[in-house]
């Protein structure tokens, strides 16, 4: 591939820290924020056009198809990952070799997936206790969506490359272009042509394509510092294993937690009607909450892999604690904005007083997460970067199986038991994640030092 135009990348090994971290983390957020807005206008359009049925229908499939894509992406980070780690270590070649290998892996994938999805839906859909006025609506969102996860397994797979390298601009333009496609195709699919839930769909399929070709076109006139040949699309074992090593257990600890919130989307789903609704309503809201936390992870990962590739230890260290505290600062005003202001946020999306009711409860509850995750997400970027994603997995499993889903479980068993209950498992999930993080530090540091004092 011919580089053409000027070098955007951010160097994390060179310079003032904060200063590396904000300018790469600002563009991630605004990329995540719009992510999640043309996802967030599917739900507030049908919330304008059509029935209760249909927006609890948006909100369980989007719920569902977002946990594909999340553990997708997460796959993809061992390919960030290994990327940084080359562009630290000064290696070219095989920063081009993962590329290579990283989009031949993920085709195959995305195949896979497309067969699996078509034939399970009905399944996924009846484990997820949809209610019955929306199971209909439901498949025929998710059928339509899956058909297209070639595109969306595409745009995520060469976002997670850009950021590899330091490139966080493009991804950026990326999605802008995708949120005024979905925006528009909404409104028309939806709100003019009446296609219900079916047009929310092809709205979302619509603005990945889209955002795919830009992608495809400015990837090409962009000087990634380093080459790309037609030679390096084939599985190289080497950079196949790292990816795979790297990315199975950030996959595995992403699929765990998303399985978690599919069982609270099902205990809310057994409530009712309503309470379904609002916790669609609730679960749009609460992705915009945490995006800074997520901006958090992606940038601390991708920093702290070069640092390691550079064999920068100490900067690497100091970097994840500058995002830990300023994450903390940022969370605080998300914890403000999401417990305050909850009916007025909800109303974005809905009229309806009873799914506003809803949404409310669970968006007070689950709020206090927001500081939380800032520190449990900076853990996971630092630990995703060095390549230790064991205590990645483990955390994601643990939290999930010994506090998110029993805790989810005992507070719907509670009489007279509120959405704000529910959502209080997400942050007493999160201190135990933290608290599992700093033992896997000491651990760690116990035994390098143990190392060193032999040699």
């Amino acid at each position: 591939m011919n580089t053409k135009s000027h070098k955007k990348e951010i160097t994390f090994t060179q310079g003032p820290i904060g200063i590396a971290l904000i300018r790469f983390a600002l563009p991630v957020l605004g990329a995540l924020i719009l992510q999640a807005a043309y996802g967030a206008v599917d739900l507030m359009v049908v919330g304008m056009f059509c029935t209760p049925a249909s927006l609890s229908a948006v909100g369980t499939g989007s719920t569902l198809m977002s946990m594909v894509t999340f553990i997708l992406t997460s796959l993809a980070m061992g390919s960030t990952v290994t990327i940084a780690r080359h562009i630290g270590e000064r290696k070219p070649e095989l920063a081009g070799r993962t590329v290579g290998t990283t989009i031949v892996l993920f085709t195959a994938i995305g195949i896979v997936m497309t067969g699996i999805l078509e034939l399970f839906i009905p399944n996924l859909v009846s484990l997820m206790q949809v209610p019955a006025d929306s199971v209909a609506l439901t498949i025929d969102y998710l059928r339509i969506c899956s058909a297209g996860i070639l595109v969306i397994i595409a745009y995520n797979v060469i976002a997670c490359i850009l950021r590899g390298v330091g490139n966080a601009n493009l991804p950026l333009l990326f999605v802008a272009i995708a949120c005024a496609v979905n925006i528009a195709a909404d409104f028309l699919f939806v709100g003019g042509m009446q296609m219900d839930v079916a047009g929310a769909a092809w709205a979302t399929v619509l603005a990945q394509f889209v955002a795919v070709l830009a992608a495809l076109f400015f990837v090409g006139r962009t000087d990634l510092g380093f080459s790309i040949h037609k030679k390096d699309f084939r599985f190289y074992p080497a950079e196949l294993r790292q990816i795979l090593r790297i990315g199975i257990p950030i996959a595995l600890q992403e699929l765990t937690v998303q399985i978690s919130f599919l069982f609270i989307n099902a205990i809310v789903n057994s409530m009712g009607l309503l309470p379904s609704a609002g916790y669609g309503v609730a679960q749009k809201i609460t992705s915009f909450i945490m995006l800074v936390p997520s901006a958090l992870m992606q940038s601390v990962s991708a920093y702290v892999a070069q640092n390691i590739g550079a064999n920068l230890r100490k900067r690497a260290d100091r970097g994840t604690l500058i995002a830990i505290l300023g994450g903390t600062a940022a969370g605080l005003v998300m914890f403000a904005i999401g417990f305050l202001q909850a009916p007025l946020l909800s109303s974005f999306f809905t009229s309806d007083p009873g799914v506003i009711a809803q949404s409310s409860d669970y968006i007070r509850g689950f709020s206090f997460d927001c500081v939380l995750t800032c520190t449990l997400f900076s853990f996971i970027g630092y630990f995703n970067g060095l390549g230790r994603t064991a205590p990645v997995m483990w955390q994601g499993i643990l939290s999930a199986l010994l506090v998110r889903i029993p805790v989810s479980m005992l507070m719907a068993g509670l009489p007279d038991t509120t959405l704000f209950n529910v959502g209080l498992a997400a942050p007493i999930s999160t201190i135990l994640g933290i608290f599992f993080f700093l033992g896997c530090l000491w651990y760690y540091r116990r035994k390098e030092n143990k190392y060193n004092s032999h040699y």
